[in-house]
């Protein structure tokens, strides 16, 4: 399996304005993050709210500059070159968590979807819409030579998510970035999406990136994971393996956050019970030594993403499978 996508200690640091504009915190929501991507591959990037999922996407769409780090798609950097950078952006198409909010309200179903392919002036006026009408079937929107005419404000949220794939869809991306996209659907609704996406993936031999905070739906999805934490990975490796073998207390709390809702484990007390958070300088040493209730002396410094087994990877000091609660 070939590497498609690669990145190298990413970094984007966000500083917070204070009262009258005088510079405030520092967030480093991203820092010195490194992970590849296979052709055909579903990599899943999970974490909490403001872990930095997002913003990896956003630097790899280039939609926002990264301050350090390197990227590289077919083995071809496009950190700093433009025509590589046109490369990637014909090549690999974003789905947003709001499919309201992704697409224009003024334009018909048809513009929208044709839209990448006019941006990138790919075929005729005929061409394009014979292509908006095949991937509007694909996404199972059907007659579509209806939909093709209706604006978002007359499609449920559902077909408006089957929208936004349609047009991530019609270019033919190598590459999808799909940001939380069904996190605001119904549960029903969720799961028909999750398995068209997983069959247009392997028809199409493409690579996904898949941001969520949602194991669940990210074992059903998913190949790889890389669990991050405040900006950098903490673990990473084949989803089942990472999730069934938790190596870190910060994975191990994700799956416990989940798994408390499922009436077999109602009684059962939590394996990890994280700390709140105190005052302590954050990025220096393990960034989850604040909350972790295996914290150790030596976690003051930063540990590195290590090769355990199995290809499974993780930055820790601590062997959580023998270790006892502080």
């Amino acid at each position: 399996m070939s590497e498609i996508l690669r990145v190298e200690h990413l970094t984007k640091y966000f500083t917070k304005k204070g009262i009258f504009g005088k510079t405030s915190d520092t967030i480093r929501a991203t820092d010195d993050v490194s992970f590849g991507l296979n052709q055909g591959e579903v990599l899943v990037l999970a974490g909490e709210s403001g872990s930095g999922k997002s913003t990896i996407a956003k630097l790899i769409l280039k939609s926002i500059e990264s301050d350090s780090g390197k990227i590289f798609f077919e083995n071809q950097e496009i950190t700093n070159n433009k025509e590589n950078l046109k490369k990637i952006r014909m090549n690999a198409q974003m789905i947003q968590q709001d499919p309201y909010d992704s697409i224009n309200p003024r334009m018909r179903v048809g513009d929208i979807i044709s839209e990448p392919l006019e941006i990138h002036n790919a075929g005729s006026k005929e061409s394009r819409k014979k292509r908006v009408l095949e991937v509007l079937r694909e996404v199972k929107l059907e007659p579509a030579d209806e939909i093709i005419k209706k604006y978002p404000h007359m499609l449920s949220g559902g077909q408006r998510q089957r929208v936004v794939l349609a047009r991530a869809l019609s270019i033919k991306p190598k590459i999808i970035l799909a940001d939380e996209p069904v996190s605001m659907l119904d549960v029903s609704i969720r799961a028909e999406m999750l398995e068209l996406m997983q069959h247009l993936q392997k028809k199409y031999n493409i690579s996904f990136i898949y941001i969520t905070h949602d194991l669940a739906t990210a074992l059903h999805f998913g190949q790889r994971i890389a669990i991050l934490y405040m900006g950098q990975i903490v673990e990473m490796g084949p989803i089942k393996t990472v999730l069934e073998n938790p190596l870190h207390p910060y994975t191990q709390a994700l799956i416990d956050a989940i798994s408390e809702p499922d009436p077999e484990n109602r009684h059962k007390m939590r394996k990890i019970r994280i700390k709140e958070t105190n005052s302590e300088n954050v990025y220096e040493g393990c960034r989850f030594r604040t909350r972790c209730p295996y914290v150790l002396d030596k976690c003051k410094n930063e540990p590195k993403l290590k090769n355990m087994s199995n290809n499974q990877h993780v930055a820790c000091f601590v062997d959580i499978k023998s270790a006892s609660l502080n």
